[in-house]
């Protein structure tokens, strides 16, 4: 099948540098895809030259309307086009560019001062509906699936609409498998290193300025788990990040905090516990607990839904397989369950 384009420089960004951008669609759908003049021409299996006739004119539409394309944006393209893949997609016809997967008016976005951020999988569009709808969102999986850097983006801009009042970040002050002994400074600097992550995608999404601002103003806080013990959050937006890493009962006291007004994101995997052996993850106790409750949604990432280096999703395949392997049991079950009126 064949593609035509109008504009050569938006064309010449699509195909990136040496044709590179090509290349990558070619790997990634295994299908041939050349450049002549003003037209793309795709070879393949029908299905997946289809793919890559929807991702690439997705992407062309992207840089149409102002936005940059690079390879995380293919990938995602990608992703999005097996997604769609036989939904609303019309037959393929040679020179019409295909409708864009990645505009659709139904497609989440979350809309900060910093840009405007785009699902890249299907697990992240279903996450990101639930985090602009529901009042209490579990997002369950491995590295890498943007469950954390998702919830501060919404988080972010509620605040920024006026929405809620203010953010609260709070991680379990766990060492991931090392002792690193006692830690110099006061409190703030103690506990610190272990909600840097949190810090991380904040200034991703404020400038710093306005960050140190909202901090000292209280419009953002930033506490390990034990400072949340007797409050009330309300009219707030609150993340509990390494959730696998909680106690039940930690876990119990954190989820009845919540208040009038106030949203409650709690995201962990499950694979990466570093409580002492022995100790049930109070993560893996509420999944359960909760699993039928209403107005509860939890969102279950897995390896397609890896964002990161495309190598991070091929080495969690593998460990994957590994475990499953040797227990027989997958390590992480489908990909959303939305209970009560979270359907």
């Amino acid at each position: 099948m064949t593609l035509q384009f109008e504009d050569n420089t938006l064309l010449a960004r699509l195909v990136g540098d040496h044709d590179k951008h090509l290349r990558f669609v070619e790997e990634g759908l295994d299908v041939e895809v050349a450049r002549r003049g003003n037209r793309i021409s795709i070879r393949g299996v029908p299905a997946l030259a289809s793919l890559a006739r929807t991702a690439l004119s997705a992407l062309y539409q992207k840089l149409a309307a102002g936005e940059v394309v690079d390879i995380s944006t293919i990938e995602a393209a990608i992703r999005m086009s097996r997604a769609h893949e036989g939904k609303n997609t019309p037959a393929a016809t040679a020179g019409q560019p295909a409708p864009s997967v990645m505009g659709d008016t139904d497609l989440p976005t979350i809309r900060t001062r910093h840009g405007t951020i785009e699902p890249r999988s299907p697990g992240q569009a279903d996450y990101m509906k639930a985090l602009a709808r529901k009042e209490l969102v579990f997002g369950v999986g491995p590295a890498g699936t943007g469950k954390t850097y998702l919830a501060v983006a919404q988080a972010v801009a509620m605040l920024q609409a006026g929405s809620i009042d203010r953010i609260i970040l709070s991680r379990p002050a766990v060492e991931a498998g090392e002792r690193l002994g006692f830690l110099p400074g006061d409190m703030k600097d103690k506990i610190d290193p272990y909600l840097r992550p949190l810090y991380d995608a904040l200034y991703d999404m404020l400038p710093g300025d306005q960050v140190i601002r909202r901090m000292a103003a209280g419009d953002i806080e930033v506490a390990p788990l034990a400072f949340m013990r007797g409050r009330t959050l309300s009219h707030a937006f609150v993340i509990l990040d390494e959730a696998q890493n909680t106690t039940i009962a930690q876990m119990k006291m954190f989820l009845t905090r919540l208040g009038p007004g106030s949203r409650m994101v709690v995201t962990g995997d499950l694979t990466q516990i570093d409580l002492p052996e022995g100790t049930t993850s109070g993560l893996r106790d509420a999944v359960e607990t909760l699993e039928n409750i209403k107005g509860v949604t939890i969102s279950r990432f897995n390896a397609a839904d890896v964002v990161r280096h495309r190598l991070v999703a091929r080495i969690i395949e593998a460990y994957d397989a590994k475990t499953t392997a040797s227990t027989g049991t997958p390590r992480n079950r489908g990909r959303q369950e939305n209970n009560g009126t979270a359907k």
